[in-house]
This record gives structure tokens, C-alpha cells and sequence, in this order.
């Protein structure tokens, strides 16, 4: 079957996109990837989890290709189990950015994600992980955060909703970051001018592919600058309302199998 006139390239959020609640892909959702792949169209993981978090991930998907991890900040090669490309944020410049926000809105608890394949997930004394299935390391004290290259800084905020709190941030931050806001109690800074655009571009120029060719699929804020890049951005149906305004269709949640919906229509079988 040859591929799909439309589009080359299938870029996917993971959480609350083609992740289920319980971290788990839905059988129909394998069974369109793999018409995906048979018809010669690629498949990109594009999520704001760092590449270790990713990993077990794309082992379920059976991935040996290209991810982008890490909000854009990561170019990850599951077969090599290498990063391709990595941008780190200045440890400094996110103490800084910590203390403008915190003179706004009080006390913030904040975690990071080390740089890496075998980066560690570190969370400061009062830090939620907003996915508690996922591995951490709690630490004594914020100072301990910094001790290795880090990718990006998690913020939650005791009492802020996650949008108060990443309007905020944006308004005091400048320059020192990249405020994103990726999911229910997720709101991070990432290096200055990184997104998920930045890693998805440089994933397809390595496949030779392009926007033109792209369709992505998201739920959040932060799969805006993708759905911008691509050339028709589909929002889930619990997508945030920010993502909705701009995206091109709507399909069903993710728990309804949205993304496998539009596969199915986009690459009939044989």
C-alpha cells in the first residue's frame, strides 16, 4: 500500500493524546500505527517527557526510531539509545527565573529533569508528581535540584490553577526561559526559544521530511507551536481550550481512541 497522499509524517503527543489515563496505548490505537508504518508514512513521538520516561514507552509501541522528548529540548534514537540533539536550560538562569516568579505568586515547589539517556527525575520537599507512576527522586532541598545538567524545571503552585500560574510566569520570566504548560498540574520552564516545534522540525529534516507533510496531534498549550509548524494539527476532544482554538479538526479523547479515528480515514486498508 503506498503511503498517504496527505501526509508523511504522524507526530504525537503522548499524555492525554495517545496515552490512556493509565499509561497504557489502546489496541486500536497500535493496530493504526501499524497501517501507518505499512504504508510507509512515520510515526514521531513528540512529549514533553524527558527520553528515560520515554523510553519503556516506545518499547510498547515496538520504536526503534526517532523521538522528540523533553518539550523539543531532546532528539532521542531509540534504537541507539542516544540523544541525537539535547539543549540544556542554564541552572542558573532557572534559580533566577524560580525567584521572579516566587516574588509574584509566593512559595512554588518545583522538580527537574536531568539531561540525559539515564537522566533522573529530582523533586524538591512539597513537590506532586502530577503522574505518580512515574519515577522520581526526592531531594533535601531546592540546591539539591542543580547538581547535574538539567533539561527543564516542573513548577506546581499550593493553591494557583495551572493557567494562573503559567500567565504569571510568562510575565515575569523574559527571556530567561520558555514557559509551557503541558498537562493537569504541569507547568515548566524549558531553555529560551525551545519547543516541541524546534525538536519535531529537526526530527523530520533527519527523516527528510517537512511540515508540509506533517499531521500532529495534541492536547495542550504546549502542542501549539507544533500544530503551527505542521501542516494540520488535530486537538483531542479533552484537549485544553487554548489548543482547540487553533486546531485545524477535533477528534475524540483519548480514552475514545481520537488519534486512531482520523488514522483509520487518513490511511484506509488495503
Amino acid at each position: 500500500m503506498a503511503a498517504s497522499p496527505a501526509y508523511s509524517l504522524i507526530a504525537t503527543d503522548l499524555d492525554g493524546t495517545l496515552l490512556r489515563a493509565d499509561d497504557t496505548f489502546s489496541d486500536r490505537s497500535l493496530t493504526a500505527l501499524a497501517r501507518v508504518a505499512a504504508s510507509g508514512a512515520r510515526h514521531l513521538v513528540v512529549t514533553g517527557r524527558p527520553a528515560p520516561r520515554v523510553r519503556p514507552l516506545l518499547d510498547d509501541l515496538g520504536s526503534t526510531g526517532l523521538a522528540v522528548c523533553g518539550q523539543g529540548a531532546q532528539v532521542y534514537d531509540a534504537g541507539a539509545d542516544r540523544l541525537l540533539w539535547s539543549v540544556t536550560l542554564d541552572r542558573e538562569l532557572a534559580e533566577t527565573a524560580l525567584g521572579k516568579i516566587e516574588a509574584e505568586v509566593g512559595q512554588v515547589y518545583a522538580a527537574v529533569d536531568q539531561d540525559g539517556v539515564d537522566g533522573l527525575t529530582l523533586i524538591e520537599p512539597g513537590y506532586l508528581m502530577p503522574h505518580p507512576t512515574l519515577p522520581a527522586v526526592r531531594v533535601g532541598r531546592r540546591d539539591d535540584l542543580w547538581c547535574e545538567p538539567i533539561s527543564k524545571v516542573l513548577l506546581r503552585h499550593p493553591y494557583l490553577s495551572d493557567d494562573e500560574l503559567a500567565v504569571t510566569a510568562r510575565s515575569v520570566v523574559g527571556s530567561l526561559a520558555t514557559v509551557t504548560m503541558s498537562g493537569p498540574g504541569t507547568v515548566e520552564l524549558q531553555p529560551c526559544g525551545i519547543t516541541k516545534a524546534t525538536g519535531l522540525a529537526l526530527a523530520a529534516e533527519h527523516l527528510g521530511l517537512g511540515p508540509e507533510m506533517t499531521i500532529a496531534f495534541g492536547d495542550m498549550p504546549n502542542d501549539i507551536p507544533m500544530f503551527d509548524w505542521a501542516a494540520h494539527g488535530v486537538a483531542m476532544a479533552n484537549a485544553h481550550p487554548e489548543l482547540r482554538a487553533v486546531a485545524d479538526e477535533v477528534t475524540l479523547s483519548n480514552e475514545d481512541d481520537g488519534i486512531a479515528v482520523v488514522l483509520e480515514r487518513l490511511f484506509p486498508e488495503a
